[in-house]
């Protein structure tokens, strides 16, 4: 049975609380449907780049960026690498916003294949290790980590999944996604992708718990700013044998924390800078549209009417202004028109 240890000390009550206020206050705000899908196609690229960055590719974030928009058809494995998990991302961002995503082994297999896919043999694409391996620290070029035989991996597995199931109402999703993340570093499940997979899985596992913020912003970021600190909080030294009974998560809960608080700041100082331009800028009169289906969940013209002393045909190019910046929905027709946000 899996029965973490760590502590809620006032660092990572904290950093929860400032995650909470923040995210809190991302939804209360009204950014258009233009930079929602730029900050997310953004989100991607630093991801790509980052993750695999973290795990040794050379290429720059400029070169990333160049292959996700051309997709060249001869390509390297540091490129391949690149492509295949913006792969994983876009088809994991599609099912997280249909809300189909099942947080599960079958999920998890499927993302460790689509990111190992062409990169190691199929046989090993999305099937848990059946050999032993070794965690290197390729600057001393020594073993500095054994991980759980392979004979245990689909038991560990199963039991952190059990515990990630009966505590998802039960612990702060903050702390039980870091959990995870960490765990699954330790247990190790697969013969390759074992970081990027458990980066990309913490994401799925945060936004199916109601964090839905997280297509927006890249908490591999955060870890690929220092690397080698990253490694130290995230993984162990030594045997996984010698070490099983005295992990402890609170340094990691943390730094975990830390990491998303980091990306945030840094996504919504950018979110209010792209929602100010002459295209997207929002005016008083457009907020007053927005606060008032807020608290009553639509508008009509007649409503906005009583807001307002702007005459109609302009109060119709307001509607018309949220509509195309993805903000707000038209429904009904003639009299009956009216205004609800958009989903």
């Amino acid at each position: 049975m899996f029965e973490p240890k760590y502590t809620i000390s006032n660092h990572l009550l904290a950093n929860i609380k400032r995650i909470t206020e923040i995210i809190s206050d991302l939804n209360s705000r009204s950014f258009s449907g233009i930079v929602l899908a730029e900050l997310e196609r953004t989100a991607r690229e630093i991801s790509a780049f980052s993750s695999t960055s973290i795990e040794g590719n050379p290429l720059p974030l400029t070169d990333v960026k160049r292959i996700l928009k051309n997709k060249p058809e001869h390509i390297r494995d540091s490129e391949k690498e690149v492509l295949n998990y913006n792969k994983a991302l876009v088809e994991l961002n599609s099912l997280i916003k249909n809300g189909k995503q099942i947080f599960d082994l079958a999920l998890i297999l499927k993302i460790q294949k689509t990111i190992a896919q062409d990169l190691i043999e199929e046989y090993r694409c999305g099937q848990l290790r059946k050999e032993p391996v070794f965690v290197n620290n390729p600057k001393i070029r020594q073993t500095v980590y054994l991980p759980p035989d392979y004979s245990d991996v689909q038991k560990l597995m199963n039991e952190l999944l059990e515990y990630i199931r009966s505590q998802e109402n039960k612990i702060d999703p903050l702390i039980l996604a870091g959990i995870f993340h960490k765990q699954f570093v330790i247990i190790h499940p697969f013969i390759d992708g074992n970081g990027r997979t458990a980066r990309m899985a913490t994401k799925v596992l945060l936004a199916k718990m109601g964090l839905n913020t997280f297509n927006l912003f890249s908490f591999e970021n955060y870890y690929n700013k220092n690397v080698t600190k990253y490694f130290r909080e995230v993984g162990l030294l030594g045997n996984y044998y010698d070490l099983e009974n005295t992990i402890d998560f609170t340094s990691w809960l943390e730094y975990f924390t830390d990491g998303i608080i980091d990306e945030l700041l840094r996504v919504e100082k950018n979110m209010i800078q792209k929602n100010i331009s002459p295209q997207t800028a929002l005016r008083d009169y457009h907020q007053k549209i927005i606060d008032y289906i807020k608290k009553n969940g639509y508008i009509s013209d007649r409503d906005y009417a009583k807001l307002t002393d702007r005459a109609k045909p302009t109060r119709n190019l307001d509607f018309r202004k949220l509509i195309e910046l993805n903000i707000i929905e038209k429904q009904g027709k003639g009299k009956a028109t009216f205004y609800k946000l958009k989903k």
